[in-house]
């Protein structure tokens, strides 16, 4: 199905996860769009509210509006099958929407506690305990996705589950979050990806508007 040109409306590239992820499965799915950034109070908004229906990423192609990042994963999928967002076998394609939907609703106090900031580095950070449960979820995930199929990522070739959990890699790599070797190779994986090496290279060059969402979190 041909898509018009299309706008993806996204935050910060250096703390906005949920536009991490919106901007991934666009170009995972090979549509052409332009880029338009929010401003810094609408991105502090995104992050403050730790929301994934915040309305950043937004896409629009035509008369079509897509906001809420599972959404625009969902319809990408819908309208650009031949990406392989979604895993062919039934099966797999059950597994990867829960896991995705897991992604999208929970874990909210890994999140607080570990804001992604592309451009820090916290050696020894000490992971307060409640989000130790939700950090052994994700690893729980990751080791039983890369078994089931092989890597090296998570349904064995990109799907939209690795868009999902690429902002969790760079958070771990951030707070140097000790992993088990395959969870650590998962995170390698996730930053030699030259998708996510693309976006990292923008975030390290953006301004720090934003810089006192380090400390409130």
């Amino acid at each position: 199905m041909a898509m018009a040109a299309a706008t993806l409306t996204i935050a910060s590239k250096n703390y906005g996860s949920w536009s991490l992820r919106g901007w991934l499965l666009c170009r995972m799915a090979g549509i052409a769009f332009k880029e338009v950034a929010v401003s810094a109070d609408d991105a502090r908004a995104e992050l403050l509210l730790l929301s994934p229906s915040f309305l950043v990423p937004r896409l629009e192609t035509g008369e079509v509006k897509v906001w809420d990042t599972l959404a625009i994963a969902e319809y990408l999928a819908e309208t650009h099958p031949e990406a392989g967002l979604l895993p062919t076998e039934l099966r797999a394609r059950a597994h990867c929407r829960s896991i995705c939907g897991e992604m999208h609703s929970g874990f909210a106090n890994m999140r607080a506690a570990m804001p992604m900031n592309i451009k820090a580095r916290h050696p020894g950070y000490k992971v307060f305990a409640g989000a130790r449960p939700d950090i052994e979820r994700i690893c729980t995930i990751w080791r039983e996705c890369l078994e089931e199929y092989g890597g090296p990522w998570l349904f064995g070739h990109m799907s939209m589950a690795d868009a999902m959990f690429a902002p969790v890699a760079a958070r771990f790599i951030t707070y140097d979050v000790q992993l088990d070797r395959v969870c650590d190779a998962y995170c390698r994986t996730i930053a030699r990806w030259p998708l996510m090496q693309e976006w990292t290279e923008a975030a390290l060059k953006e301004p720090d508007d934003l810089e006192e969402l380090d400390v409130e979190f």
